[in-house]
């Protein structure tokens, strides 16, 4: 793969040094996700988006975040800042977050990106809550969905055939708003903040395979691998 989109770690809170260097190395085949607070000035988001920075996540669900009005809140004044800058907004969260704050999705000045899979989890079934309105806001072509991880939506290693039926889904609503994502180093974040454990031993190149059973067709996955990401980020 020729290009790359580094987001900055919650486990480095606003420091996106680390993300900017990564991107340095790499040149212009790489673009930036970056994490912020109200901290963060003008100036500085400046000097991001010239090193290639493209947009901000909200770390809800490793920030502990499962409110979805203190979500909203988040994600107004986020967007508010991104409009400017012609940033998307990353969200990781739940599907209960996804659904407290759909109606500002589709009203959104900017785009926005959910993370693994929307927070969705194949145990829960197809017809778990939420889901509905998370492939209702793809359809809407306002928001996009990363089917990465497939190791936070299944536990049935190491292949997780089973998010097969999900991913599909969510590619059947709408591919021109589908990208893909290996969340490499794959960190554990199921453990307490503050916790050290070992990465996640993960396939990438297994799980690589399994996105052309997702997308079996040859166009969809130019669309989800170049065209997407392309557009989104700016490549």
């Amino acid at each position: 793969m020729e290009r790359v989109v580094i987001v900055t770690p919650s486990v480095y809170g606003t420091d996106n040094s680390a993300t900017l260097y990564g991107m340095k190395a790499r040149g212009a085949t790489a673009r930036g996700v970056a994490v912020i607070d109200e901290r963060t000035t003008d100036r500085e988001l400046g000097a991001m988006a010239k090193a290639g920075m493209r947009g901000i996540r909200l770390n809800l669900t490793t920030g502990g975040v499962t409110d979805p009005a203190i979500a909203r809140q988040r994600f107004e004044s986020a967007a508010k800042r991104m409009k400017v800058l012609g940033w998307h907004i990353q969200i990781y969260s739940s599907l209960e977050v996804v659904s407290g704050i759909k109606e500002l999705v589709l009203d959104s000045p900017v785009p926005v990106v959910f993370d693994h899979f929307g927070g969705a989890e194949v145990a829960r079934g197809m017809a778990q809550a939420g889901l509905g309105d998370l492939l209702a806001l793809l359809k809407s072509g306002k928001a996009y969905v990363k089917i990465s991880a497939a190791y936070r939506a299944s536990n049935q290693a190491p292949g997780y055939t089973d998010v097969a039926p999900l991913a599909a889904a969510l590619i059947a609503a709408n591919p021109d708003r589908i990208l893909w994502g290996t969340d490499w180093p794959h960190p554990n974040s199921t453990l307490p903040v503050g916790s050290v454990a070992p990465l996640l031993q993960i396939d990438d190149g297994r799980l690589l395979n399994e996105l052309a059973v997702w997308a079996p067709d040859k166009a969809i996955l130019k669309k989800i691998l170049v065209d997407n990401p392309a557009g989104l980020y700016g490549f």
